[in-house]
């Protein structure tokens, strides 16, 4: 069974940074796009970024500049490194990857479970 599991999330003051991590676990034959969302209170989910197989990148406006994502395919492990944090960040951050179970499977969309960032003086 795939797993996602984040972390690296907590508080922070406005103009600081933070690392999240997702690592991937389980039976995986082949992960395609990773990516982050983030859900603040009150508001729906969204895309922060994401990555292809190949490295390839996509950010949305708000956090261009700031954010970058990353990815291990050996280690299966996708990063964000999240600089000048602002409060409009805060919010929970999920982890979200394309991934083939095995090589007789077609891909599905694994979530993980979340990690609070909050970003606050």
């Amino acid at each position: 069974q795939v797993q996602l599991v984040e972390s690296g999330g907590g508080l922070v003051q406005p103009g600081e940074s933070l690392r999240l991590s997702c690592v991937v676990s389980g039976s995986v034959f082949r992960i395609n796009h990773m990516g982050w969302y983030r859900q603040a209170p009150g508001k729906q989910r969204e895309l922060v970024a994401t990555i292809s197989s190949g490295g390839s990148t996509k950010y949305a406006d708000s956090v261009k500049d700031r954010f970058t994502i990353s990815r291990d395919n050996a280690k299966k492990v996708v990063y964000l490194q999240m600089n000048s944090l602002k409060s409009d960040d805060t919010a929970v951050y999920y982890c979200n990857g394309v991934i083939a179970p095995s090589a007789i499977s077609p891909p599905y969309v694994y979530w993980g479970q979340g990690t609070q960032v909050t970003v606050s003086s």
